[in-house]
């Protein structure tokens, strides 16, 4: 391939994770700023758990409240499906993170929070995805940002995160579903 091709598809490169970047980053504040309006989507059982679940996980680095629902749909409908749902929903808002970092980890590998969860995911990794998935921390966006910047395969990705939002998510509701009985 002779240079000049080469340096358009690296333009074009650059210009398609510029944009994904900054569209990442438009949704994110995008979901901050109208969390108020979430609250409609609680009428549609499953699938507005499964909506509201997505959202609030699709933030990048802005924190978002996305397990009240989760915690108390599980005194409502089954523990287990919502957890199910709930995991699933968190997992495809996850992606947005792995996109940020696949597009544009330059922004964020000079912060020390980012090194240190990128050295923790080369020694130990999958782990580390599985961990901070099934924990209710922010670092996970971080763990995101770093799958996606060492291109670790989208697979790979979604199933430890899957499995670590599914064993969050089955803690949360089980645990709404006990408190909201006992209450009664």
């Amino acid at each position: 391939m002779n240079p000049a091709a080469s340096a358009r598809i690296q333009a074009r490169r650059k210009v398609w994770r510029i944009a994904a970047l900054v569209l990442v980053l438009a949704l994110s504040v995008a979901i901050v700023a109208f969390q108020d309006q979430w609250v409609r989507f609680r009428a549609y059982g499953y699938v507005g758990l499964f909506l509201i679940t997505l959202l609030s996980n699709a933030t990048v680095i802005f924190p978002a409240p996305g397990l009240v629902l989760p915690f108390s749909m599980g005194a409502v409908l089954h523990p287990f499906w919502v957890a199910v749902v709930a995991a699933a929903g968190a997992t495809a808002g996850e992606l947005s993170g792995y996109l940020a970092g696949f597009s544009g980890q330059a922004l964020v590998e000079d912060y020390r929070a980012y090194r240190r969860v990128r050295r923790l995911m080369r020694r130990y990794g999958d782990i580390v995805l599985f961990v901070l998935a099934a924990l209710p921390t922010p670092l996970f966006d971080l763990a995101g940002i770093v799958a996606g910047a060492t291109r670790i395969p989208l697979r790979r990705f979604v199933a430890w995160t899957f499995a670590g939002k599914l064993l969050k998510m089955l803690a949360v509701t089980y645990a709404g579903d006990v408190f909201l009985a006992w209450l009664r």
